[in-house]
C-alpha cells in the first residue's frame, strides 16, 4: 500500500486526543482513548494507519444502535483532519473489538450470500449499511469472477446487492429514506412525542381515588 504511513500516531495522534478529550468532557462522557498504530485481521479489506481505541464505564453508549455514537465521533473526527472520502478506512475507531468483530461478520455474511446467489441464481440484497461496511462486502467478494456486488440505493437506504455476473442489473425497488434523527441533547418534538406514544398523550388523566368511608 503505497500510504502505508500516510497517518502516523505521531503526526495526527496529538490532534485526535485534544479534539476527542475536549468532546468526551464536554459531553459528560466517562471514556477513555488510546491512539495506536492500526491493525487489522483481513488487511486485504481494511488495512488502518491509526486505530483509536475507546474504555471506560460509558463505552455501552458509544456501541449502541450498531456504534451510531462512536460513529458519529469518528466521522467529526475525518472532517477536522479534512481525511478525503477514499481515505476514510485510514482511521478506525473501535472499542471492545466491537469493529473487528463486525468486519469479521460482514465478511462471513458476504461469502455465504455469494454461495446462495451461485445455488439460487437469485440476486442477494442486504440491509442498509455505511459506506465502510458495503466497502468490506465488495472487498470479501472481489475475487468472484461469477458474481457481482453493486450498490444501489441513497443515503442511509443505500445496500448491497449480489447477483450472478453477465445478468441484467436487478430492479431492486428503493426504500423509503429513513426520517432524520433528533440532535443530540435537543429537546423531542411534538411529532416524536406522538411517534413514541407519549404517556402525556393518552388520554385524560385519571383523578384522585375516592376515599373509603372508615
Amino acid at each position: 500500500m503505497s500510504d502505508a504511513n500516510k497517518y502516523t500516531v505521531e503526526t495526527y495522534g496529538p490532534r485526535i486526543e485534544q479534539f476527542l478529550g475536549d468532546l468526551v468532557a464536554k459531553a459528560g462522557l466517562e471514556l477513555g482513548f488510546t491512539v495506536t498504530p492500526g491493525v487489522s485481521l483481513h488487511p486485504e479489506i481494511e488495512n488502518p494507519d491509526l486505530m483509536v481505541k475507546f474504555s471506560g464505564r460509558d463505552v455501552d453508549m458509544l456501541l449502541e444502535n450498531r456504534a451510531e455514537l462512536m460513529l458519529a465521533l469518528e466521522h467529526l473526527t475525518l472532517e477536522l483532519l479534512r481525511v478525503p472520502s477514499d481515505e476514510h478506512s485510514l482511521i478506525c475507531f473501535d472499542a471492545n473489538d466491537y469493529r473487528l468483530l463486525r468486519m469479521e461478520e460482514l465478511r462471513l455474511s458476504a461469502l455465504a450470500a455469494a454461495e446462495r446467489v451461485k445455488k439460487t441464481g437469485e440476486p442477494f440484497r442486504f440491509s442498509p449499511m455505511t459506506s465502510r461496511e458495503r466497502r468490506i462486502v465488495h472487498m470479501a467478494l472481489r475475487s468472484e469472477t461469477t458474481l457481482t456486488s453493486e450498490s444501489f440505493g441513497t443515503g442511509p437506504s443505500r445496500q448491497v446487492v449480489i447477483y450472478l455476473a453477465g445478468q441484467p442489473k436487478p430492479n431492486i425497488p428503493l426504500l423509503p429514506a429513513p426520517p432524520p434523527r433528533r440532535p443530540f441533547g435537543a429537546p423531542p418534538t411534538e411529532r416524536s412525542r406522538e411517534e413514541r406514544g407519549d404517556r402525556r398523550d393518552r388520554g385524560p388523566r385519571r383523578g384522585p381515588r375516592p376515599r373509603r368511608d372508615e
